[in-house]
């Protein structure tokens, strides 16, 4: 038996295995569906009795090979790539809640998941509970309730940069009888493997790091396997008990470890249909290829950027978790000893206008929706990504009405400081 290969090994040779004469690089697979010789083929395909092609809606090999290497990078037993990040922590939360359920949830995560949430997900009737990462152990399990489905959190959360004590979060999860899922999008499977913490689920926005060209949407849930839906059988009814629409399947009796995945697939993704096309997978594959290289350099450069804002005198504070003196430090140095991220929130003296103007003096690092690719980038969440939300919910979210988010890429360090610099005034 061979030895576990490493995760740059992974990053470049996972997913896509090819066989004699056959593209060394995956190729995009730019077809809806695919030819079967006979009717029985393909009706043994729709009742999930053999394993193939049929409708990329369902499963496209070019995304199946990025969904392997994913799902590789993690650790997991399988992967399902969604045509978003806000699709992937849809899909994970919904795969498993429906109506009069109820999920808790970190309250410092990113705009779009809370709003997710608080409005959307309430409308279909999954109520949430928010709380406080920091929180003691005992003051979060009151949050839970005997319909609670899920426990929910980012690794490193976006803005706010609060740090996860995921064996904490595990072990609060696991004793309500309960997954927990994880965003590891700002972490990526390069710094943090939050399965090896004791997480059930994790989700990734592949749009940031993953993608790190700044050129397709897409998301991913990648499943540990770990979780043992039968042991709390009446609680995760649509896993244990059959499913009408394909015959009466028990996904846990047919599919074992592979149940929460295969039926994100055959069920949520038959039915809701928000698919990453083949063309935005091949991209995202090109991404992955490099990520080691890029989280690597986005990492050295952030704790460069950083230190340099701490001993600004026109920075009225800086939040990263690679200064000595952040309050997420040591947990930094436990879960992410490598590194964290290259994403940085500081704000300026003079408040939120300083802020306003500081950013629209920048040359090089741009103002963008968006975060976590190569190129520096620069949002002001309250005016931008946050802007729905209320400052009571603003404030809950972790999020200063001053708060800048930094994006450091992967250029030349000197280069992004002296911008910084010249912004300054």
């Amino acid at each position: 038996m061979g030895r576990e290969r490493k995760i740059e090994t992974t990053c470049v040779q996972a997913g896509w295995n090819p066989k004699k004469g056959e593209p060394r690089v995956l190729p995009i697979y730019q077809s809806t569906t695919f030819k079967y010789e006979t009717s029985e083929q393909m009706g043994r395909l729709f009742d999930l009795e053999d394993s193939g092609y049929f409708y990329t809606r369902l499963q496209n090999p070019t995304n199946d090979a990025v969904a392997a290497k994913i799902a590789e990078l993690e650790g997991g037993v399988g992967a399902m790539l969604t045509s978003s990040g806000q699709a992937a922590n849809f899909y994970a939360i919904f795969n498993i809640c429906e109506a009069g359920d109820h999920i808790v949830s970190s309250a410092p995560i990113y705009g779009g998941t809370f709003n997710l949430f608080a409005v959307t997900m309430k409308k279909l009737g999954i109520d949430v509970t928010f709380i406080d990462p920091d929180a003691p152990k005992e003051e979060i399990e009151k949050a839970f309730k005997p319909n609670t489905k899920a426990l929910f959190a980012e690794t490193i959360s976006n803005p706010s940069l609060v740090v996860l004590d995921i064996e904490k979060f595990a072990d609060i999860a696991h004793s309500q009888g309960v997954p927990l899922i994880i965003d590891n999008t700002f972490a990526t499977p390069i710094n943090c493997r939050p399965f090896e913490w004791g997480a059930d689920i994790v989700t990734h926005s592949t749009t940031k790091y993953m993608d790190g060209h700044a050129m397709s949407v897409g998301g991913c849930i990648v499943d540990s396997g770990n979780f043992d839906w039968e042991k709390y059988k009446d609680k995760f009814h649509g896993l244990t008990q059959p499913d009408d629409s394909y015959h009466g399947l028990v996904y846990t009796q047919k599919f074992g470890k592979l149940a929460y995945i295969t039926k994100a697939t055959v069920q949520l993704m038959r039915d809701l249909g928000s698919i990453q096309s083949p063309q935005n997978a091949f991209l995202l594959n090109v991404g992955l290829e490099t990520l080691h290289l890029r989280v690597a350099r986005h990492c050295e450069n952030a704790q460069r950027v950083a230190e340099y804002l701490n001993n600004n005198d026109k920075v009225a504070w800086v939040n990263y978790c690679g200064l000595p003196d952040n309050k997420y430090y040591n947990l930094a140095q436990k879960y992410m000893p490598n590194g964290s991220c290259g994403v940085i929130s500081f704000g300026l003296k003079g408040g939120r206008q300083t802020s306003i103007e500081f950013m629209d003096n920048l040359k090089l690092a741009a103002i963008v929706t968006h975060v976590a690719d190569a190129r520096t980038s620069v949002l002001h969440p309250a005016s931008h990504t946050h802007r729905q939300l209320s400052d009571e919910q603003l404030i809950e979210a972790g999020v200063q009405p001053d708060l800048i988010r930094f994006s450091v890429g992967i250029e030349n360090a000197d280069d992004i400081i002296a911008d910084i610099e010249q912004a300054l005034g």
